[in-house]
């Protein structure tokens, strides 16, 4: 028996045109001084990052040149096809990299391997959605001789800053003396700049702060007042807002904030022309607000939701959305007389005629430093199979 691991140094979160760099170690596990001990051999191990797309029948058209298909070596258990058994279809994958032929393991011997493969600049983010569903993973094939092919998979979370399609590295880089015994030192460079390019982009379009107000009114009148001081955001942080009803003409006795997603499949891949947009909820605020002279919310935006993004089958757009339920009356405040010596309770109107209305106010959502991300994923790290 050989124990196959493969673990990602850094985290299972990256942003799309980052290197992922993955450490993959092969055991012999029983001890030398085992009576059944014997060594381990593998004829080789190759490795290989692919990206299966789902669609779902109900809500997306696929043309029959896109449907997908059967591939043929996929029931040949001994051709390395890293989506065998995959739902979807894959729509990218990576050159497949040979990490050894013919390793020989003693009792108790371990050997580990480096395999290392940059992500294409333009690849989707992870999602899964009502509609589609984008999942990458890692996949590390191994045999033994005339034996059938053993996969083992690792998922990972891809992150999408549109951003830095044209990111370019330093111009010094390119003129620098080339060192063949430095590959992957500069490669490591590279990978750097590029994650602190997109920290100084995030940093710089989520930190402007700018007043945004808004008046609610309805078709009676003046309710009050929303403000909010940035309309980007980047997972992971707060949405904060405020309401002033102080200089509403009509009473306000509740609202609802709720932070929503909308996702939406293209006009020509729909199924209907009437096809609704799919909305989940992520965060929601709610508070009766009568006789308020303002309030606010904070909703947070979980790290592990998907930024917004857009491609040829979907878009993903993210909405703050209100609901207020408002008085058609004037509803008087409780007064107290001014030499009241006694405990008076208030006791609110038992029905009052409302009305009520919503509003929405898109937001951009834009992915974090992958590091972050990385703490809070439910997706492991490091995997492992024994063959």
């Amino acid at each position: 028996m050989i124990e196959v691991v493969a673990k990602l140094g850094r985290g299972p979160v990256f942003l799309a045109g980052e290197v992922l760099e993955c450490v993959v170690s092969f055991s012999n596990p029983l001890s030398a001084l085992s009576t059944s001990a014997s060594s381990e051999t593998l004829a080789w191990a190759s490795a290989q990052i692919h990206c299966q797309f789902h669609a779902s029948e109900s809500r997306v058209h696929l043309p029959a040149n896109e449907e997908p298909r059967q591939d043929v070596q996929a029931e040949n258990e001994t051709v390395f096809v890293p989506n065998r058994g995959e739902r979807g279809q894959c729509i990218l994958s990576t050159p497949p990299k040979i990490l050894f032929c013919d390793l020989r393991l003693d009792p108790g011997e371990s050997k580990s391997y480096s395999y290392s493969e940059s992500l294409p600049l333009a690849a989707p983010p992870s999602f899964r959605g009502q509609s589609v569903k984008y999942v990458y993973k890692l996949t590390i094939g191994c045999q033994r001789v005339n034996c059938p092919i053993q996969l083992l998979r690792v998922p990972f979370r891809v992150l999408l800053l549109h951003a830095l399609q044209n990111f370019q590295p330093p111009q010094e880089d390119e003129v620098a003396p080339s060192n063949p015994f430095l590959d992957e030192e500069g490669g490591g460079k590279k990978d750097s700049r590029l994650l602190d390019s997109a920290v100084e982009i995030l940093m710089a379009l989520t930190s402007r702060r700018t007043l945004h107000q808004f008046n609610i009114s309805n078709s009676r009148g003046r309710v009050g007042t929303f403000c909010i001081f940035k309309t980007v955001y980047k997972i992971g942080e707060d949405v904060i807002g405020t309401f002033s009803f102080s200089d509403g003409e009509i009473p306000c006795l509740q609202y609802s904030v709720l932070l929503q997603t909308e996702e939406s499949v293209q006009e020509e891949y729909r199924r209907s022309r009437a096809q609704p947009v799919s909305v989940t909820t992520h965060a929601q605020h709610h508070e009766s607000c009568l006789h308020s002279a303002g309030t606010n919310f904070s909703l947070p935006i979980p790290l592990t939701s998907c930024p917004g993004f857009s491609t040829n089958i979907v878009s993903l757009k993210w909405r703050l959305h209100f609901e207020f339920v408002t008085s058609r009356e004037p509803v008087e405040a409780p007064t107290v007389p001014e030499n009241q010596s006694e405990i008076i309770t208030w006791t609110g109107a038992g029905q009052i005629e409302v009305d009520t209305f919503s509003w929405d106010l898109p937001i951009k959502v834009l992915p974090t430093n992958p590091l972050l991300a990385s703490y809070v994923s439910p997706v492991l790290s490091s995997h492992s199979i024994c063959i």
